[in-house]
């Protein structure tokens, strides 16, 4: 299933209580471009009824049943750029834009 690294999941903690949307879930989507690509989309949002709901390193996360085939086996960590930045990244086999994490990256964000 999708999972977030301990990293993610500190950061989207704290963006929820900045934000003021601690207690919504937290939602993810994909779209997959022409060449196979995918773009990934997350937002804080409420569940609704066909919703699949699971927990990751303690967030509560959902996605609509039709993205669970894109996302199944996915990890997001939260990471820092060879260019000095902070972000989010999605390790997913099933993206066209794949490469397998390094050995010295694949802590998996503990």
């Amino acid at each position: 299933m999708f999972k977030l690294t301990k990293r993610a999941a500190k950061q989207i903690a704290q963006a929820a209580e900045q934000g003021g949307t601690e207690g919504m879930v937290l939602r993810f989507a994909t779209r997959k471009k022409e060449d196979g690509a995918f773009d990934y989309l997350m937002g804080f949002d409420e569940v609704k009824d066909d919703d699949i709901t699971f927990i990751s390193e303690g967030i509560d996360l959902v996605m609509e049943p039709e993205y669970v085939p894109m996302l199944n086996e996915t990890t997001m960590d939260y990471v820092e750029t060879e260019d000095g930045e902070n972000q989010f990244i999605f390790i997913n086999p099933k993206d066209a834009n794949y490469v397998p994490p390094v050995a010295e990256n694949t802590d998996q964000g503990e």
